[in-house]
């Protein structure tokens, strides 16, 4: 009986092709990392990318963490961990998106051009619906490992662990190249940031951002958490207020969901909601269709006097994940083109869930059960 052969992938995120090559980098065989590429063009053009899973130069342990933008002008206090582990395996038998290989989601991409909202049959729906249970899940179990000293690689690889094990790919791994299961972001951070040897720390607020794909269609779903250890006083009263008034937003924007509601009107309660509160809305991201396609229409934005087309009709799939910040709505990108923090360096949380419109209302498909960690805390005067 002849041994299976395993089989090779291109480590550059752009290409992600199956390969007999035997070009590895130099740096990675240094460190006890195999990363072989499709030739020296792909390792050239993949570059960029591909080093921010090697280790500072002189460290050869591997334990000693680096900012690898040392000459941006950061907004807060929080700053990049690298190296990145490299990226997670998928398993041959998991369906993928069509991204997983290259980072470049061509259907979503040809659908943008439609500018049409699906509409979703019964047997679409339990699908989807399956895929919000195993995204609830998934969430649940990494939330419960958020504590001072963990670090945010640790919960993507429970995250991408989970994932996996529920038969399903983490919908974030190499979309658009990005290059991890899961958004970690902490503090300062909007949204996207990338799990790193960050390690949170007591009187943090992370939101963790999961995504999956099973069968075909996309959850997705993100909650904000406070990260408690002995000292409950050092989650501040500036945290609570914003995290509690994100997480009042989303429920508040629910409530009006139903057939004949404008997606554009959703704007005007949530920054009501946020300004009565003190808060700002981030304008620069929305919420979005889902299910068939990881993001594509409608469009949802979070904020005041939008221009959002649509109005709701049953059987419609979307998410609502408003982005409220402490001071300025105003957000800044980091050179990794993907962490978004605020400008003025102060706090931001998000919630979002995954909403279908039914014939009377709308139907929570990302909801929390009884023994979801996390949860509403009482502001402190």
């Amino acid at each position: 009986m002849c041994a299976a052969v395993e089989k090779v992938y291109c480590a550059g995120l752009q290409c992600g092709k199956e390969t007999d090559s035997q070009l590895k980098c130099p740096i990675c065989l240094k460190n006890g990392i195999t990363s072989v590429f499709c030739n020296e063009d792909c390792y050239k053009n993949n570059y960029k990318a591909h080093k921010a899973i090697h280790f500072k130069e002189g460290d050869e342990t591997g334990e000693e963490t680096y900012n690898p933008f040392p000459k941006f002008k950061f907004h807060g206090d929080l700053r990049p961990h690298y190296p990145l582990t490299p990226k997670r395996y998928v398993p041959e038998g998991i369906e993928k998106p069509d991204w997983a290989q290259d980072g470049l989601p061509v259907d979503e991409q040809k659908n943008d051009r439609t500018n049409e909202i699906p509409v979703y049959t019964k047997e679409e729906i339990k699908k989807i619906r399956k895929a919000c249970i195993l995204g609830r899940e998934v969430l649940d179990i990494a939330a419960a490992a958020v504590r001072p000293g963990i670090t945010t690689d640790e919960i993507d690889k429970i995250v991408h662990d989970e994932t996996i094990k529920r038969n399903s790919y983490p919908s974030p791994l190499n979309y658009y190249n990005f290059p991890k299961s899961v958004c970690t972001s902490i503090n300062e951070t909007i949204c996207h940031g990338i799990p790193d040897k960050t390690v949170l720390k007591e009187g943090d607020i992370v939101n963790l951002d999961v995504s999956l794909y099973y069968q075909g269609f996309h959850a997705d779903l993100n909650e904000t958490y406070y990260v408690v250890g002995d000292d409950e006083s050092k989650i501040s009263k500036e945290a609570i207020n914003v995290v509690e008034t994100a997480r009042e937003c989303l429920k508040t924007a629910i409530k009006h969901c139903k057939p004949g509601t404008t997606f554009q009107e959703l704007g005007d309660y949530i920054e009501k909601h946020a300004t009565e509160n003190k808060c700002s809305v981030v304008k620069t991201y929305c919420g979005h269709g889902v299910g068939k396609y990881f993001h594509c229409a409608p469009s949802v934005p979070h904020y005041k006097g939008n221009r959002a087309a649509g109005v709701m009709k049953p059987g419609m799939v979307f998410t609502i994940e408003p982005m409220i910040n402490e001071g300025t709505w105003k957000d800044a990108t980091w050179p990794d083109d993907w962490t978004s923090t605020t400008q003025d360096g102060k706090l931001s949380a998000q919630f979002e869930h995954t909403l279908m419109v039914t014939e009377h209302g709308v139907e929570i498909l990302s909801a929390r059960n009884k023994k979801s960690p996390g949860g509403p805390r009482q502001r402190i005067k």
